[in-house]
């Protein structure tokens, strides 16, 4: 299936690739933005119902791809409400409807988690993001719902730029040894998004990397890449500090491997050096 597109969240750095990547797959794609403008974008505050239904309505899309949320990680109007009324308008307009979720959903304290495993989280994001599940799974029980975790790849990730950063000095911190997630590649992402707004899967699918790897470990094989120095990069744990961040959150994925056509490669081939 192709068509048009609408990607909420156009703007930010997944948005944005997935835009790129439906417009070469054939797809018609029209990206949202809150803030800042972008080409050939519609401006969309998730935050407001009838916004989101007078968005649909212009553009009456066949998919729409849900990779919008909250500007800052306690921003709970958007990033949960802003879901439930993406969901909701999407049902009345019938339109097929993926949504981005997040590993940060569970506490850690398990490791591994499969499409099953139920939402444990332990701090304000984590409870955003598994109020938005519970609201589109509920509103939209035809919804794909997307569990991921890092995304990088592109030189855009959060985790690039914080290592750049650290690495500089341009920032305080450090990074975890003891943090452990499966990273994947924007591109891999975006790819499985649209593969997944072309068809009918129905319910939750984590979507990550195959390797599970530390923050450190990875902004090593970030600085590697880009021909920085690995020593660099300040390192400590939350065992440490006494943090209660999710330690150990590992998404099962052999489901996509089975379902998608969509490679989804490990951290250690794509930040290969």
């Amino acid at each position: 299936m192709t068509g048009r597109v609408l990607i909420t969240g156009g703007s930010g750095s997944l948005g944005r690739r997935v835009v790129a990547r439906a417009a070469a797959a054939g797809w018609e794609p029209v990206g949202t933005y809150l803030s800042t403008a972008t080409s050939g974008g519609v401006r969309l505050d998730i935050r407001d119902p009838g916004d989101v239904r007078r968005v649909l309505g212009e553009v009456r899309p066949v998919a729409l791809i849900h990779t919008a949320a909250g500007r800052d990680r306690n921003d709970w109007p958007a990033t949960a409400d802003g879901a439930a009324n993406v969901a909701v308008a999407a049902a009345n307009a019938g339109v097929r409807l993926v949504h981005v979720s997040s590993d940060a959903i569970f506490s850690g304290r398990a490791g591994e988690y499969d499409e099953d495993a139920l939402p444990d989280p332990v701090y304000p994001y984590g409870a955003a993001k598994a109020a938005a599940e519970t609201a589109v799974r509920a509103v939209l029980p035809s919804a794909a719902v997307v569990r991921t975790s890092l995304i990088l790849g592109d030189g855009n990730g959060a985790h690039e730029i914080l290592t750049h950063d650290l690495i500089a000095g341009r920032v305080s911190g450090a990074l975890f040894t003891d943090e452990i997630r499966k990273p994947v590649h924007v591109d891999d992402l975006a790819d499985a998004l649209l593969e997944l707004a072309a068809g009918s899967y129905a319910g939750v699918l984590n979507v990550a990397g195959t390797d599970p790897i530390s923050r450190y470990d990875l902004g090593v094989l970030v600085a590697r890449r880009d021909g920085l120095d690995p020593s660099a990069i300040p390192a400590t744990s939350l065992a440490a500090l006494g943090l209660n961040r999710p330690p150990d959150l590992r998404l099962i994925t052999d489901r996509a491997a089975g379902l998608l056509g969509t490679r989804l490669r490990g951290a250690h081939e794509f930040l290969a050096a």
